[in-house]
């Protein structure tokens, strides 16, 4: 017993991160509870992600200028667009510490593989077709295609398929490698691959893809390095077998160490960000300067900012219990169900608040759609449209939940 007191209280090394722990992986405590705390924290930045869908519809400045630009936002938009980011990297990231907790749970890596391969495939269908529809309401699919989120998981998930057979030292160092130095690439331009300028695109800078007949494809999340962040996700699924104290020491640390990496390397203005912050007219701004990291793709500043964070709160996490754990939980157990849930709930309240304001026009703000002429409103209006569908979408989401608890049907876990 005083020996394993004293393993489970020595400081923790670099090199043990995935050194094998057999007794860890054999009797995993409180599993329970570390799921509940990753459910937790997924599902609290759907929450949070349907926050700029409803700003995307329904505030006034959406179709007129970046909420980020410091030329010419606020700081409750600043803030209320900022508060958003959070949702990608922790969706793909989580999503790859997913994978790795199945294998935990008695699926086989062949399983696993199959599995991977044959979601990644559905998400990226769902995202030019189910998904497309929600966001246009347009069933015309010869003029325009746009790929976001759903897409980039989808194919990262496709690529982990393969990644997955090697040692995970390896997988780490290639979703390491992928993150700290995408940036490199930024210095090239899809403009000096020619005829491969469309690889380029889907690979690492946003842009149009046009065909001869005007068809345009849109690729709004290039792949890199968001393979990179579901690769680390499912490395990192490993320290959620560690032993309790252990675990939430590690996390805690690691955490605060992304977080504190982030702020001094963003402070030197020397790598890991294509805009370098600058001062601005006051305080508050020449922060929001600092903290104005990119998403298009999203640099290795933008991820530590995110990541950093939302490990350290993992802990905090597996000790949040209560009504309002349980409400984030929910989400967080049917992230793929809400989404495609809420962007065409959002998209026809936008509608229903159109005609109630002008009598015709649906509202499509996707893809430079006019809006008519005058429309949006407050942040006010925003944050209730938020809270209203939310609120709206919890009892489906916990119908969906509970069936895939009590029925184990290989379909649900598609949804």
């Amino acid at each position: 017993m005083p020996a394993a007191v004293i393993e489970e209280r020595r400081p923790f090394l670099p090199h043990e991160l995935f050194a094998p722990d057999a007794e860890s992986l054999r009797q995993p405590p409180a599993k329970r509870t570390r799921l509940d705390s990753v459910d937790l924290l997924r599902g609290l930045v759907m929450v949070i992600m349907a926050l700029d869908h409803a700003r995307d519809y329904f505030h006034y400045a959406a179709p007129l200028f970046d909420p980020t630009d410091l030329s010419k936002t606020t700081p409750a938009l600043f803030l209320t667009r900022w508060i958003t980011h959070f949702c990608a990297p922790v969706f793909v990231f989580l999503a790859g510490t997913g994978a790795y907790l199945s294998l935990t749970r008695g699926r086989t890596k062949r399983d696993l593989t199959w599995f991977l391969l044959t979601r990644g495939a559905w998400l990226v269908f769902l995202e030019l077709t189910l998904i497309r529809f929600g966001w246009t309401f347009d069933l015309r699919l010869d003029r325009y295609m746009f790929v976001q989120v759903i897409w980039a998981l989808g194919w990262s998930m496709i690529v982990l398929a393969g990644l997955i057979h090697l040692p995970l030292r390896i997988i780490a160092a290639f979703g390491l490698v992928m993150i700290a130095g995408h940036n490199l690439l930024d210095r090239f331009s899809a403009a000096n691959f020619g005829s491969m300028r469309w690889l380029w695109i889907v690979l690492h800078e946003p842009g149009n893809l046009q065909s001869a007949s005007g068809f345009t494809f849109t690729v709004a999340y290039p792949l890199v390095p968001w393979l990179g962040v579901m690769a680390t996700g499912y490395s990192f699924g490993r320290l959620l077998q560690l032993r309790e104290e252990k675990r939430r020491r590690v996390l805690l640390w690691l955490g605060l160490g992304l977080t504190l990496a982030f702020v001094v390397i963003r402070a030197t203005n020397l790598y890991g960000d294509p805009r370098p912050w600058t001062v601005q007219q006051s305080p508050l701004f020449t922060i929001f300067s600092f903290i104005n990291c990119e998403k298009y793709p999203p640099s290795l500043l933008y991820l530590l900012m995110i990541l950093g964070p939302a490990i350290a709160l993992l802990p905090l996490f597996e000790r949040w219990t209560g009504a309002l754990a349980r409400f984030f939980i929910t989400y967080g157990r049917v992230p793929l169900f809400y989404y495609l849930l809420h962007i065409p709930l959002l998209h026809a309240l936008a509608i229903i608040f159109a005609f109630a304001r002008y009598g015709r026009q649906l509202l499509t703000l996707a893809n430079g759609n006019t809006p008519p002429p005058g429309w949006g409103y407050n942040l006010l209006v925003v944050y209730l449209v938020w809270i209203g569908a939310v609120l709206l979408l919890y009892l489906p989401c916990r119908w969906w939940a509970r069936l895939k608890q009590r029925r184990r049907a290989t379909w649900l876990t598609y949804l």
